[in-house]
């Protein structure tokens, strides 16, 4: 009981810090005049990749490898299925017809690469660093990309968005210190309530904490999809799941190895490439994702769910 009500406290920590760093970090961004897209796939991805980021950290340094390469492949799950499922249930996604050839392809690439390069089952530091640099690749590409945002606004709210600069700033650090508060109330009750049901850290990794660090990625998909942001929203969850791979796998191994469960390769990563690239044919029918496909993305989660379990 001590142990799973830390998991959920844990948890709720977890979502303060991400939602008050993720909105922090968008109107940032925003004062700066970049677009929503770009917004999504960089300064919002990375910020709801900071959970996932904390726990796979922390759980790589308790020796918890199963938790930290588990959450990865299910945050990444959840971001396709449960997150743009959801999302579509709220309001039908128009998708930019760039997405198609240029941020899906990449998304879908990162996974194969991270197939890979866990086939030995060992990501040690070389693979990390190789990670790390398509990484740096991937925000180049998103710099060079980046464009204006047409001067609506006038002089009076520019000036008050300057104002407001040092105060998101502010609440980016406590957002940052309340992600890694939660993150280790997370992984250490993890590990205490798996031990104690005998469900292998690998399904809770995959599951429960793959849920929970998830969290952030559907308020913030959840919230841009009501105002009627779809750029916000699938931008969110591709570059979540390009930040996943190549920031998080990618500084973990260079910190500390980490060892692969051969399950992971045998069901798990193959479910996660076949969520990435059945991107392509759903998001390509109409360029939009509406509520059947909604459906169809989370029936294909729920039944990932229930299949680890059974």
């Amino acid at each position: 009981m001590v142990a799973a009500f830390f998991f959920l406290l844990g948890l709720a920590i977890l979502y303060v810090g991400a939602e008050t760093m993720v909105n922090s970090s968008s109107r940032l961004a925003a004062s700066y005049g970049i677009r929503p897209l770009i917004i999504g796939m960089t300064v919002v991805a990375f910020g709801t990749s900071m959970p996932e980021m904390m726990v796979s950290l922390l759980a790589s340094f308790k020796g918890s490898t199963d938790i930290a390469a588990g959450n990865i492949v299910g945050s990444n799950v959840a971001n396709i299925g449960l997150i743009l499922g959801f999302t579509a249930l709220i309001a039908p996604l128009l998708v930019p017809r760039s997405l198609l050839r240029r941020e899906v392809p990449f998304m879908i690439g990162a996974s194969l690469l991270l197939f890979v390069l866990v086939l030995d089952g060992y990501l040690g530091f070389y693979d990390g660093a190789l990670l790390f640099a398509l990484l740096l690749v991937f925000l180049g590409y998103c710099l060079r990309t980046a464009r204006k945002m047409g001067d609506d606004a006038g002089q009076g709210s520019s000036m008050m968005a300057s104002r407001s600069r040092p105060r998101d700033l502010f609440l980016v650090l406590i957002g940052i210190a309340g992600l890694g508060i939660g993150a280790e109330m997370m992984v250490r009750s993890a590990v205490i309530l798996a031990r104690a049901f005998g469900i292998s850290e690998l399904v809770i990794g995959i599951s429960v904490v793959a849920i929970g660090t998830s969290l952030p990625e559907l308020a913030a998909s959840g919230l841009s999809a009501l105002k009627g942001h779809a750029d916000l929203s699938i931008g969110n969850v591709l570059g979540s799941n390009i930040f996943n791979i190549l920031f998080v796998l990618g500084i973990c191994p260079m910190i500390r190895p980490m060892a692969v469960d051969p399950s992971l390769l045998q069901l798990q990563l193959p479910v996660m490439l076949v969520f990435s690239i059945g991107l392509i044919p759903l998001l390509g029918h109409r360029y939009k994702i509406c509520r059947w496909k909604g459906l169809l993305l989370l029936g294909g989660y729920l039944a990932f769910i229930i299949g680890l379990f059974l």
